[in-house]
């Protein structure tokens, strides 16, 4: 069972790197870990087992947080349409993007940043991306809203960059740029991945 032990913090040099594919089919070892990061959600989403354990809530978990530096994802959220997701991930890959961009209102958490960062992440409002499931299927996703800026945020674990490199150092609450819409959220939309 994965704890917030496991997950190591920024200044740790795997959160710089950018992850290794996973060759395909997996290794039973990979799909461990895979399984393991989406129980984390699971546990880390339910009050008591969070309580118990001192876990963080998360929607989100790149293996590279957990200090396995391969292209492997976790999301527990909702999409647009409120349909729910579960899903571990391998090799998730955005393979197309809008240009209109979008922001969570109150800002992005990271279970590897353990203080506040202030400020806009810009992220796409809606992208494409194509993985493989912990099934060994192929799969693409349609996504928008809160569901895309969780997939970006876990995504871009996977090459190296932090939610916090995104802000505008110069002007942290400049609005990001062509129209764009704000995100509010809710539980279990929660920003910490």
């Amino acid at each position: 069972m994965i704890t917030m032990d496991d997950i190591i913090r920024e200044g740790h040099p795997t959160l710089r790197k950018i992850a290794d594919p996973v060759s395909l089919p997996a290794s039973k070892e990979e799909q461990d870990i895979l399984r393991s990061m989406v129980e984390y959600l699971i546990n880390s989403q339910d009050e008591d087992t969070a309580a118990q354990y001192g876990l963080r809530p998360g929607v989100g978990l790149a293996a590279p947080q957990i200090n396995v530096s391969k292209k492997m994802i976790a999301v527990r959220t909702f999409d647009h349409n409120d349909e729910f997701l579960e899903l571990g991930l391998f090799n998730p890959k955005i393979i197309s993007h809008s240009e209109e961009t979008t922001y969570l209102e109150s800002g992005e958490g990271c279970l590897s940043v353990d203080r506040m960062v202030e400020g806009e992440v810009p992220r796409y409002a809606r992208i494409k991306v194509k993985a493989t499931t912990l099934e060994g299927e192929e799969i693409t996703l349609r996504l928008k809203g809160f569901a895309a800026i969780v997939f970006q945020h876990e995504i871009d674990h996977l090459n190296g960059i932090m939610f916090y490199d995104r802000i505008d150092k110069s002007d942290p609450f400049k609005e990001p740029l062509p129209p764009k819409e704000v995100i509010k959220i809710s539980k279990f939309h929660g920003p910490a991945s």
